[in-house]
């Protein structure tokens, strides 16, 4: 049997998503940021051709996947200038955690809509006080009769406005040794005592942020995913297709950058030649196209590990391919502005705004020195700083 990286149909999916990004482009995204808007319409449309439920079981109407499928549909409207960052959130890990670890009951009422994009979920894990340290959450669920109250609060949480709920990461008290363990609920959005307040951003994208409050909030018992004994499995099943999927993201918008930097370096003439026949402009780019595609492979394994049912291999891996993905992007970003020099910076081609989105990758959902520890901690073997 031969191993292939991507197989006929992973070729064919991006071949589809893309002529689907190219339909509504950055231009698009654009108006609907500029207009405080939600892209709407090109949600609407992945999600009737199959795209936003890819990653979801077959029964539950997805497409019967993996992050694999998922993290290509998500690089390629990248590419094309129109990422969908609640991809990142609702499908990929309130989906995937819903899908594994759910009731029945929670299979039927969520997966079929996340599917076909008729509802949406947030997810709720950043404190305040906590930062990368989720040992430190100190949102606490304690159980009052057959029901559970959550107090605390959340911060950077994407999507609050528009998700039809928001898997919150709190914790509960092990009955046996009365330590606390995490535990995931789902909390409607129109559960008392469930707040929100849109966070003031420099980065202007179409997903706001928001920190949510929970006061008292009462859920019943069927808010809980899974076991509550469970935790941390439960929470790392999410959080190692986040890191997939915003390795996609990062990579998506480097080479979306990186081919308007190409097209005008082969344009451009400033003395008898087109700017990108000179080295000192070509080989930047060159160097950036090497490193994002070095970043999809890394990313292209952890998705392989994650749906072959690998957790310990793919948490490593997925690390990795959002370090590597993170960097890639930032480095292709800057560069493509500076291919173009003042013109990188106008409106008319759209490269500034990267500069900060950019950003986001390095940092979300966990910083690149955070994953640097794992990676000495975790597989060199090397004492642990923190």
């Amino acid at each position: 049997m031969t191993t292939v990286l991507e197989t006929e149909e992973h070729k064919a999916l991006r071949n589809a998503v893309a002529a689907l990004g190219n339909r509504y482009g950055r231009e698009y995204l654009t108006k609907v940021i500029a207009a405080g808007a939600h892209p709407d319409e090109l949600w609407s449309e992945a999600a009737k051709l199959g795209y936003l439920g890819v990653n979801l079981p077959e029964e539950y109407g997805g497409g019967g996947g993996g992050i694999a499928e998922l993290s290509i549909v998500l690089e390629e409207l990248g590419a094309a200038g129109c990422p969908l960052l609640m991809m990142v959130v609702s499908p990929a890990i309130c989906g995937t955690v819903i899908a594994r670890f759910g009731t029945a009951d929670q299979k039927q009422d969520w997966l079929p809509a996340l599917a076909d994009g008729t509802r949406t979920m947030a997810f709720g894990i950043t404190e305040p006080d906590a930062g990368s340290n989720s040992h430190r959450i100190t949102t606490t669920a304690r159980r009052d009769g057959t029901d559970w109250i959550l107090t605390g609060r959340k911060v950077f949480i994407s999507g609050v406005d528009i998700a039809d709920a928001t898997l919150i990461v709190g914790r509960a008290e092990d009955a046996r040794t009365g330590k606390l363990k995490p535990c995931l609920f789902i909390v409607p959005r129109d559960a008392p005592g469930f707040e929100r307040r849109q966070i003031d951003m420099e980065l202007h994208g179409a997903e706001k942020q928001f920190e949510l409050t929970l006061d008292d909030v009462r859920l019943p018992a069927e808010a809980l995913v899974g076991d509550e004994d469970a935790g941390l499995l439960q929470l790392f099943a999410g959080l190692n297709p986040e890191r997939i999927m915003t390795a996609a993201f990062a990579i998506g918008m480097g080479r979306y950058a990186l081919s308007r930097a190409i097209t005008y370096a082969r344009e451009r003439t400033v003395w008898r030649d087109p700017i990108g026949a000179h080295q000192a402009i070509a080989h930047p780019l060159a160097q950036a196209h090497i490193e994002l595609e070095l970043a999809r492979l890394m990313m292209q394994k952890a998705a392989l590990l994650y749906d072959s049912g690998d957790d310990a291999g793919a948490g490593e891996a997925a690390n990795m391919a959002k370090y590597a993905a993170g960097e890639a992007c930032v480095k292709a970003v800057d560069q493509s502005v500076h291919t173009l020099g003042g013109n990188g910076l106008t409106g008319e081609f759209g490269l500034a705004s990267l500069i900060t989105a950019s950003r986001v990758a390095r940092i979300a959902p966990v910083s690149r020195e955070m994953i640097l520890n794992y990676v000495s901690h975790q597989t060199l073997g090397l004492p642990k700083s923190y």
